[in-house]
């Protein structure tokens, strides 16, 4: 059984690309029911409260992609600021000492301590294999967690990947972390823009316009905490008109630069058709604060969740 914490839908379309499904943890009314449209196991809850010992003994495989937005490049910051406090957590949760709530009330930004609940889990639960993504400033956190899986005798790996390196029209870079008490594991190798590898796919490529010859900027939840009216920031924004009209620019009918809910989905290597419940702020919140299909496939192979005698079929 793969559990998989704070599920987006991002990570559940990787592992039916291969061949595996995952039981999601979900407290966003609007991402459940994508999740439930698309076909995977969902339980609505706050993952922080929901008891482990449920999965207790049948566990394979533990996915976490906590929220980010107090650790990303926009907005206070504030989850930066609290650090020092998630490791805390981490380390307290890593010896059985659940200090979560103490903590919790001294950070100045209330998601910060999502960031030390999968040590929570992986406590409980030993699973064979993890994978952990988040914003590259949260790569410290992610080292914390190996040094301690490591001395729980898992082989563990971290480090920041761009999704563009695996296949994406977009540039994503992201701390990860893959972990394994079966295998020994190393960071996926990169499959494109290396030499002798394909070239980075292009977003004129991905959705019919836009740069030429790199991939899109990176594509978020937008400026709001329910979801923006523009996936791309303001700078990125003034970056692109720059190259209107150049042969680095394929341009369009639209007058504006804002991309839509499908481009989005290709831009973040979804299936075509697969759709993303409630309204259109709410959809680009999920599709943008998802993980990208492609680069999470390739993390999933890295903790090896997939058997080597399988990957050779599927190649």
């Amino acid at each position: 059984m793969i559990v998989h914490g704070f599920a987006g839908i991002g990570w559940s379309e990787a592992l039916r690309g291969l061949g595996l499904a995952d039981i999601g943890l979900e407290l966003n009314a609007d991402a459940c029911l994508t999740r439930v449209r698309a076909g995977h196991a969902t339980i609505r809850c706050d993952v922080s409260a929901y008891p482990t010992w449920v999965f207790k003994g049948r566990t394979t495989g533990k996915i976490d992609s906590p929220p980010c937005p107090g650790f990303g490049k926009s907005g206070k910051k504030l989850g930066l600021q609290d650090l020092p406090l998630v490791h805390q957590a981490i380390e307290d949760l890593s010896r059985g000492k659940d200090t979560r709530a103490a903590i919790n009330a001294a950070c100045r930004d209330w998601r910060s301590i999502l960031t030390a609940e999968p040590m929570r889990w992986h406590y409980d639960l030993m699973p064979e294999w993890i994978c952990m993504e988040q914003v590259p400033s949260v790569l410290p956190v992610w080292r914390q967690y190996a040094e301690i899986l490591q001395r729980w005798g898992y082989s563990a790996e971290t480090g920041v990947l761009d999704a563009a390196d695996y296949g994406l029209g977009q540039v994503r870079k992201r701390a990860v972390l893959v972990a394994s008490r079966v295998t020994e594991v190393a960071l996926p190798a990169r499959t494109h823009g290396g030499l002798g590898q394909p070239p980075h796919r292009s977003m004129a490529d991905t959705i019919g316009w836009g740069y030429t010859q790199r991939p899109a900027p990176t594509v978020t939840g937008g400026g709001t905490a329910t979801g923006g009216a523009e996936p791309f920031g303001n700078g990125t924004r003034q970056a692109m008109k720059r190259h209107i009209g150049t042969p680095a620019w394929r341009d369009r009918d639209l007058p504006h630069l804002r991309p839509t809910t499908a481009d989005c989905v290709a831009l973040q290597g979804f299936r075509p058709g697969l759709e993303f419940a409630g309204r259109q702020g709410s959809q680009y919140l999920a599709i943008g604060n998802a993980v990208a299909v492609p680069f999470a496939a390739a993390v999933i192979r890295a903790a090896g969740a997939v058997p080597a005698l399988e990957l050779e079929v599927a190649a």
